[in-house]
């Protein structure tokens, strides 16, 4: 008999609290329901990091309070790829670090991270290309720098997720499925992002055509959505910081059923490669952005997320997935 076609839940924990203090986050998500949260910016008491800065003793901070909460780590919201691909001043704030230091330092810090805090899953992304070049002409160079992240990635046994986003190479399906294609590697996988297209101008049957581009590499979503309040058209360079429309996954014009009833369908064969993995299964990770969002993050609060989280389950209720919330067992268990 196959698998019944299931998903964990998860949310980006800073989105919960506009402090960004650890305890606020946790709290929100905890009470929502979530027994696995994704890592970016957090207080623990020395200000807010990013996960990348933070220092040993703010970890264990980190790890004492989300035990605390009853929380895990889904995924480490690295900023892993989000730098230029080439030292050109293209009038972006981007910054440019050359690979070999970049490999050399940042990957391993981040692998390292994703020990610390017990998950194998780690976000990152597909490299800046000069704006308004040409990101084919840059395709080759960042599949080989992909590969090579990918690789140590797997000699730490992590899994690299590239998210499709506006203004980096991989800012399509499309391109993305290419670099998964040539890079060919297990411990890259991709992470589908649908409001992260739809703002580029794309149309909701462009959405579901790039999702089908993505969805044989494939490791887990993130889920937000967006309504354009008048007609855009294709742009080659989206404005982050101005993005403002952002709605929860039951109000957009991403199209979550068609991709989620696609997605239903693959669901027991993925979860069964997560599984032999080390891990727990398939990540539906809550990023609503409902109160904004930018290049390097967005806010939603405790209401915002929670209002996304119900938005969320009404559609995977629509289209037949299951999810795990936690229960009054799971709490029982957690007081031993």
């Amino acid at each position: 008999m196959s698998q019944p076609a299931r998903v964990l839940l998860s949310g980006f924990g800073d989105e919960s609290a506009h402090s960004k203090s650890a305890e606020l986050q946790f709290a929100a998500l905890a009470a929502m329901g979530l027994q696995y949260y994704s890592l970016r910016f957090i207080d623990t008491g020395e200000g807010v990091k990013n996960v990348m800065q933070l220092t040993p003793p703010e970890i264990h901070r980190v790890l004492e309070l989300q035990a605390e909460y009853g929380l895990r780590v889904a995924t480490i919201g690295s900023p892993i790829g989000k730098v230029k691909l080439l030292d050109v001043e293209d009038g972006t704030s981007n910054r440019y670090v050359p690979f070999s230091t970049y490999l050399k330092n940042e990957v391993p810090r981040v692998c390292e991270l994703a020990h610390a805090f017990d998950t194998n899953l780690v976000r990152g992304f597909s490299f800046y290309h000069p704006r308004g070049t040409d990101l084919r002409k840059c395709l080759p160079q960042a599949i080989e720098q992909l590969g090579q992240i990918a690789e140590h990635c797997a000699s730490e046994g992590i899994v690299f997720g590239l998210e499709v986003e506006a203004n980096l190479i991989g800012q399509d399906g499309t391109t993305l499925a290419e670099i998964h294609h040539q890079v060919a590697h297990p411990s890259l996988v991709l992470v589908f992002d649908a409001a992260n297209l739809l703002c580029q101008g794309m149309s909701t049957d462009d959405v579901y055509r790039e999702y089908r581009a993505m969805q044989p590499g494939i490791g887990w979503i993130h889920i937000k959505d967006y309504r354009n309040p008048t007609i855009v058209q294709r742009q080659s360079h989206v404005e982050e910081e101005q993005l403002r429309n952002f709605v929860p996954a039951d109000r957009g014009q991403c199209g979550h059923e068609m991709i989620l009833r696609d997605f239903r369908d693959h669901l027991p064969s993925l979860t069964q490669t997560m599984h032999d993995r080390g891990i727990p299964g398939v990540f539906l990770d809550l990023e609503p952005h409902v109160k904004g969002g930018g290049q390097f993050g967005g806010f939603s609060g405790p209401d915002g997320m929670g209002v996304a989280l119900r938005g969320l389950c009404r559609v995977l209720d629509y289209v037949g997935i299951s999810y795990h919330l936690r229960n009054h067992d799971d709490i029982l268990a957690a007081r031993g």
